[in-house]
């Protein structure tokens, strides 16, 4: 296996300081990543209280075991994602088996089926959360103003080559989101462990 990039300060510096005790790096990280946690949560889950509960769950974590991310194998924002994403889909899977045997018309292969619809919808989120702020306004404006890449190419300031190499780099990245094996992904999004 080559031996991975370095990771950024910042992440070093955030887990040395949660290793430590220290109540503001919580809130530092608090701060920065609530919004990605409680969103993913979300569309896993589709319950605004659930999400609510699995970000609580995500932060108590990551609080109580700092230690358990490792610098060396990736970016910390990707760690509280697939830690997110995990305890989601536990909470999502009990929720849905408790409710099983209530339904006449419920199986597990119904409820796998929504944990993977579900699993795919958080990756995407993620995907475009993530994604260079040039391609997502590029997808954000063909996806929701309806732009076409010569309409684009004008409200981005960018030549219509331009437009259209962002659109074309924001699907393909978008479309990895169905693929059982991400390359890059973290093994809770199916990558490799």
């Amino acid at each position: 296996m080559a031996k991975k990039d370095a990771p950024p300060r910042w992440d070093r510096k955030m887990q040395q300081r949660l290793a430590r005790g220290e109540a503001a790096a919580l809130g530092e990280l608090y701060d920065r990543f609530a919004s990605l946690v409680h969103g993913l949560a979300h569309r896993v889950l589709g319950d605004e209280r659930a999400a609510d509960g699995v970000t609580r769950e995500v932060f108590a974590f990551v609080w109580e075991h700092p230690d358990s991310y490792d610098p060396q194998q990736g970016p910390l924002r990707s760690w509280v994602a697939a830690l997110t994403h995990r305890l989601a889909v536990q909470r999502l899977r009990a929720t849905e088996a408790a409710a099983l045997p209530q339904e006449d018309h419920g199986s597990t292969e119904d409820l796998e089926r929504k944990v993977r619809h579900a699993s795919v919808a958080a990756r995407a989120d993620y995907i475009v959360q993530s994604m260079p702020v040039p391609l997502r306004a590029a997808l954000e404006l063909a996806y929701f103003q309806r732009r076409d890449y010569r309409q684009a190419a004008i409200d981005l300031d960018v030549t219509e080559d331009e437009a259209r190499r962002r659109l074309r780099l924001g699907l393909q990245l978008l479309s990895t989101a169905h693929d059982a094996a991400a390359p890059g992904a973290p093994p809770e999004y199916g990558g490799a462990a």
